[in-house]
C-alpha cells in the first residue's frame, strides 16, 4: 500500500481528491490551484482590479463564446457546445447541508458551555482565537489571508508528509515545556489564591 505516514497524512485531510491535491498526488490540478490563486491574488491585491467587474467580464466572455459556437454550429451543421446539464445534484446539497450543521451546533455548543455554562478556560481559549484573529485581520486583507491559506495548504501537508517524524519529535519536545510551563503557572495561581485565603482567615 505504501508508506504508512503517507497514509495516515492523506486519511487524515479526507482521503479524496482535496487530499490529493493538497499532497501533490494530482499534479496538473495542484499547479492549476496554486497558478489561478496566484494570479487573482496579484488582479484583486495589486493591480487593483475589482471582483464584481471581474466575475461580470469572465460571465460575458463565457456566455459570448458559447453564443457564438451555438449560432456558427446551426450555420455549419456542426456539434454545439458541450454543455452538462445545469442542476446542482441533490446528494451534494444534503451533504453541504449536514457539514455545515455539524459546524453550527459546535459553535451553538461552545456559546452554550460559556454562557450558560460558566467554562472558564473554553471563554479564554475563544477569546484569544477571536483576539488573534482579529489581529492578524488587521495586518492583512481577506484575500491576501485567503491566499497565505492556500499556500500553506499546498505546502503544510506535504512537507509534514516528508518530514514527519523529525517533526513529530520536535512537537513532542515543545508540548512537554508548554505542559510545564502550564503546571508552573497552575502552581503559582494556586498559591497566591492559598496565601489570599489565608490573609484573609488572619485578618478574620
Amino acid at each position: 500500500m505504501g508508506d504508512p505516514r503517507e497514509c495516515f497524512v492523506h486519511h487524515a485531510l479526507g482521503g479524496a481528491t482535496v487530499a490529493d491535491v493538497l499532497l501533490w498526488r494530482r499534479r496538473c490540478a495542484s499547479v492549476t490551484l496554486l497558478v489561478s490563486s496566484t494570479v487573482l491574488w496579484f488582479l484583486f491585491e495589486r493591480a487593483g482590479y475589482n471582483l464584481l467587474s471581474f466575475i461580470a467580464n469572465v460571465l460575458l466572455l463565457i456566455v459570448l463564446i458559447l453564443f457564438l459556437w451555438a449560432k456558427s454550429a446551426t450555420l455549419l451543421n456542426r456539434p454545439l457546445p458541450p454543455i452538462p446539464d445545469m442542476e446542482v445534484p441533490e446528494e451534494f446539497v444534503v451533504k453541504a447541508a449536514d457539514t455545515m450543521c455539524v459546524w453550527v451546533n459546535r459553535i451553538l455548543l461552545i456559546a452554550h458551555d460559556i454562557a450558560i455554562g460558566g467554562n472558564l478556560k473554553l471563554f479564554g481559549w475563544v477569546a484569544l482565537g477571536l483576539w488573534l484573529i482579529s489581529y492578524v485581520g488587521s495586518l492583512f486583507t481577506f484575500l491576501t489571508l485567503l491566499y497565505m491559506g492556500t499556500l500553506f495548504s499546498l505546502s503544510v501537508p506535504l512537507l509534514y508528509e516528508k518530514y514527519q517524524n523529525q517533526i513529530d519529535d520536535k512537537l513532542i519536545i515543545a508540548q512537554k515545556v508548554i505542559q510545564k510551563q502550564y503546571r508552573k503557572i497552575d502552581d503559582n495561581v494556586l498559591r497566591k489564591i492559598l496565601k489570599s485565603s489565608n490573609k484573609e482567615k488572619k485578618t478574620q
